[in-house]
């Protein structure tokens, strides 16, 4: 991986590698310069600036891309401003479903894509400046650290060895062929892992009914969190999947990983100094109590 300035590179990359612990930053100054809230109305409802034609779903070049070349974009989940996805209902969540593996499939076929990573941040809590319902997806010219090291440290087995069977007490929910449990060492309060029973590497193989499945869980689950504290909770979600390198990933499988930020009502979890100086995670609520709380919970039909 470059450092800065690898002799390998025509000019100097954007990734640096922290020398110290390997980390990986990826230097965007343009960034700086975009706006941290829409001055007049919403871009993204239907006749703004983002979305002048009516639609279901749509996804876009960002106009503030983290990545190059039409490798960072932005992904509406429906025309109404005021939803939350889990008011969507299952036809809305597929629609954003199918629309996730559409691009994840257009992009993993650039020669200059490794990776697809689809994701959201919900709430100004972890950074989303814009309320309509809406996501991201960045195609990276590298495997990123974190799904790497899921890929080189996991087998299949893995997910067979932390995923809850019938009676776990951390098994949160089921939908088909999917599960949600609360992982064994969740870094998270209320932290959630998706993931299908049976393995698929990515989205675009999902076939018919993983996605139905995949769509009804996410409504379960993102339901049980705004409701746990009655309260919207601020959320992170993220899709690892097979990357799109055309290399052989073995142990690869399609999986969302959710992690709120509520520890309790109104009651934010921070990342403090001791987490990130020493990467050791204090989370102050036992995973077989989240997952409790969160079954508790009696879903309404959207």
């Amino acid at each position: 991986m470059p450092t800065g300035n690898d002799p390998a590179f025509s000019q100097p990359s954007p990734y640096r590698m922290d020398p110290l612990t390997g980390d990986l930053a990826y230097i965007v100054p343009k960034r700086q310069g975009r706006p941290n809230l829409p001055s007049t109305g919403c871009p993204f409802c239907v006749g703004g600036l983002e979305a002048p034609e009516p639609y279901d779903v749509f996804a876009f070049a960002n106009r503030w891309p983290a990545l190059p070349d039409g490798r960072a974009e932005v992904v509406l989940y429906t025309p109404d401003h005021d939803a939350t996805f889990w008011s969507l209902g299952v036809p809305g969540a597929r629609k954003v479903v199918d629309l996730w593996a559409e691009r994840s499939a257009a992009l993993g076929a650039r020669d200059d894509v490794a990776y697809v990573l689809a994701f959201e941040n919900r709430g100004p809590e972890v950074g989303a400046t814009i309320a309509h319902p809406h996501g991201q997806i960045y195609a990276y010219d590298v495997v990123p650290p974190r799904p790497l090291a899921e890929l080189q440290r996991h087998d299949p087995a893995a997910f067979a060895d932390d995923a809850p069977g019938p009676g776990d007490e951390r098994l949160v929910a089921t939908a088909g062929g999917w599960r949600a449990w609360v992982p064994w060492a969740p870094t998270w309060p209320f932290e959630l892992l998706l993931a299908p029973t049976d393995p698929v590497p990515d989205l675009p193989s999902l076939d018919d009914a993983g996605r139905h499945d995949l769509a009804t869980l996410l409504i379960d689950v993102l339901a049980r969190y705004d409701l746990v504290f009655d309260e919207p909770m601020p959320y992170m979600l993220w899709i690892h999947q097979r990357p799109f390198d055309g290399g052989s990933w073995p142990g690869a499988r399609v999986h969302v990983h959710l992690a709120p930020s509520r520890r309790s009502t109104g009651t934010q979890r921070f990342v403090a100094a001791a987490e990130l100086g020493g990467q050791v995670y204090f989370n102050p609520v036992d995973p077989d109590d989240a997952a409790a709380a969160l079954r508790a919970v009696e879903v309404p039909t959207p």
